[in-house]
């Protein structure tokens, strides 16, 4: 099942590629939960530990798993009447005034749909700034939200850095961090969707980490792109890189291929 939100990045179309890397456990543990499309996807696990520095994104994530009357408050944004331009930014005002966290949760849901590309961008005043999409018909994603639902049962969500969360794995957990990309270029930069950037130093923490999982009995895949830098931070790991489409461009036809990679520490092995 596909995940219900909009999210560039999302590892819907690598999950075969990443399900045959990572072994069955006793846990799955994500610190970059994004869309959440290989919590999905796989039947490998049977508990979760799904965690984001977005607080948004995981008081959504909570709502849905809380109430399935959920579906029903974020169907009522879902009109036809809300999908202008005119409604849209003042929903989107409604959305970085609110204190309500389901009334926020309902709202960022309606945000992601009808926003541009599906993008999650705030300013530096923490201010949801993603413009209108000027879709036809915006799709409402009620099946797959169900079954984000259900699943959702077997999770626990959590705000939290991947320094926190990984923190909190213990052998027998598997680990898969879908962190924001390495840039390939100055103007490629996508890495400051929650508000706050991730830099050299975190990608350098996150390899630093993932190495001592390793050595505790804890497998962990990273995704990033493929560049001499990544390539160089995960030189300790199992590496497979392999070509993607980009899915994030003004023009479609612009569209082109690049290189990713999936770097796997093995638990307890040497490489």
């Amino acid at each position: 099942m596909r995940p219900f939100l909009k999210w560039p990045g999302g590892k819907h179309k690598l999950v075969q590629r990443i399900e045959k890397i990572v072994p069955p456990g006793s846990r799955l543990v994500e610190p970059f939960v994004g869309s959440g499309a290989f919590f999905l996807a796989t039947e490998k696990f049977n508990q979760f530990l799904l965690a984001d520095t977005n607080a948004d994104l995981i008081h959504l994530y909570q709502c849905l798993q809380q109430e399935r009357t959920f579906i029903e408050a974020c169907r009522a944004l879902f009109t036809p009447e809300n999908n202008s331009a005119e409604r849209y930014y003042a929903l989107r005002d409604q959305f970085n005034q609110s204190q309500d966290l389901w009334e926020r949760s309902t709202l960022f849901l309606y945000l992601n749909r009808h926003g541009y590309n599906g993008l999650c961008r705030y300013n530096k005043k923490r201010a949801y700034n993603v413009p209108f999409g000027s879709y036809k018909a915006p799709y409402f994603p009620e099946k797959e939200m169900i079954n984000f639902h259900e699943k959702a049962q077997r999770a626990t969500f959590l705000i939290a850095d991947f320094r926190a969360t990984m923190a909190m794995t213990v052998p027998g957990d598997v680990v898969y961090c879908d962190p924001p990309y390495t840039p390939l270029s100055a103007t490629s930069d996508f890495t400051a969707y929650d508000g706050q950037a991730f830099r050299s130093a975190d990608q350098k923490d996150l390899a630093n980490e993932a190495e001592e999982r390793s050595k505790q009995g804890i497998d962990v895949l990273i995704s990033n792109h493929a560049t001499a830098e990544t390539i160089d931070l995960y030189s300790e790991s199992k590496l497979e890189i392999f070509d993607v489409r980009r899915t994030i461009s003004c023009q479609g036809d612009q569209r082109k291929t690049v290189k990713e990679l999936l770097a796997y520490y093995p638990a307890c092995s040497a490489i």
